[in-house]
Formats: C-alpha cells, sequence, structure tokens
C-alpha cells in the first residue's frame, strides 16, 4: 500500500504536459484547448517536405479523431491545423503561391468563385516565416477560421465552406504531400 502511494505521489509531482508525439525535435501536445475551450486531440502529425528540405511539421487537431478524410471535412466542429516552421524562410510570396496552388488543385471552379473574397482576404494575412515560427488555423463552428502567426491574430474567415477548401490543401483529392496527409489522418 505505501509503495502504491508513493507512486502515485512521485507521477503527481513530476507529470508534465502530455506529449502526444515528437517529430524533428518539436514536442506537439496530445491535446490543446481552443479560444472558446473547446478540447481538441491531437488526431496526426507529419513532416511537409520539398526538394529534401523539410519545411514544416503539420499537426492535425480535431475534437474526435478520424482517420476519414470526409468525416473531417463534413463535421462542423472545432478543428486545428498548426504548421510548425523548420526551415530557415519561407517568404510571403512563397506562403501564397502554395495556398493558391493547393485552393487551385483542390476546389472546383464553383467553390472558387464562390470563395475568392475569402481566399484574397485570407492570403493577405501572411507574411515571411522563419524556422521556430508558427502557423495556427484554428476552426469554431461559431467563430470561422482564425488565422494565427505565432499568437498573434491576423484576422478570421467566415463559414465552414472556407475552412473545408483551406484543410483540402493537405487531405484532398490533391494534397500537399500524400504522406504528410496520411500522417495526419493518423494512418
Amino acid at each position: 500500500m505505501r509503495i502504491q502511494i508513493v507512486v502515485i505521489l512521485i507521477a503527481f509531482f513530476y507529470a508534465g504536459p502530455v506529449v502526444g508525439k515528437e517529430i524533428a525535435g518539436v514536442a506537439l501536445a496530445e491535446t490543446i484547448t481552443q479560444k472558446n475551450g473547446t478540447k481538441l486531440l491531437l488526431n496526426g502529425a507529419g513532416v511537409r517536405s520539398k526538394f529534401f528540405f523539410k519545411v514544416y511539421i503539420g499537426a492535425l487537431y480535431l475534437e474526435s479523431v478520424s482517420q476519414e478524410v470526409t468525416t473531417v471535412l463534413n463535421s462542423d466542429v472545432g478543428k486545428q491545423l498548426i504548421m510548425h516552421f523548420l526551415y530557415k524562410e519561407v517568404s510571403r510570396d512563397d506562403l501564397v503561391e502554395a495556398w493558391n496552388v493547393g485552393f487551385n488543385s483542390n476546389g472546383s471552379a464553383d467553390q472558387l468563385a464562390k470563395l475568392s473574397s475569402q481566399i484574397n482576404a485570407f492570403n493577405d494575412m501572411f507574411e515571411t516565416v522563419k524556422s521556430g515560427d508558427r502557423i495556427i488555423l484554428d476552426y469554431t463552428p461559431a467563430g470561422g477560421t482564425s488565422v494565427f502567426i505565432g499568437e498573434e491574430l491576423k484576422g478570421v474567415i467566415e463559414g465552414k465552406a472556407f475552412n473545408d477548401l483551406l484543410l483540402s490543401i493537405w487531405l484532398g483529392k490533391s494534397p500537399v504531400d500524400e504522406d504528410l496527409r496520411d500522417d495526419l489522418l493518423g494512418k
């Protein structure tokens, strides 16, 4: 009985934040809490590489974990995609170009036309990012997609339709990186 109490006390006093996964030296939390108080679970994470360079770690957080793209996109619940940048510098122009390639590769002509003002507003939020910076794309049904660079809120894009198109950059029919898509889906 004494040993059990000692073990419990040790675990209590030395328990730090629960790390769900560590990738490229970056610890990813098992759970996070959105600004509205909704708890999200780490669904999956992986590295986005381009030409043998590690660009960023992508981490997808959901209210309920899922390996199915349709479930992730169709559910109108809290979601968050975090990009932890590893590469020394990614210019604003390169970010915007990558967003636009992702939107155009995964959206229908009708979607792109309907969401063109949201896409433009989203692109206007970005600046050059450096190794160690984080972009956080935080979706809530009542609030839309909040865009943070580090802890600074850059703006909010209303509507689920925009968030669905945004997440399709990683999860859609033509994802930015198929291995990263599988990692984000926990496969």
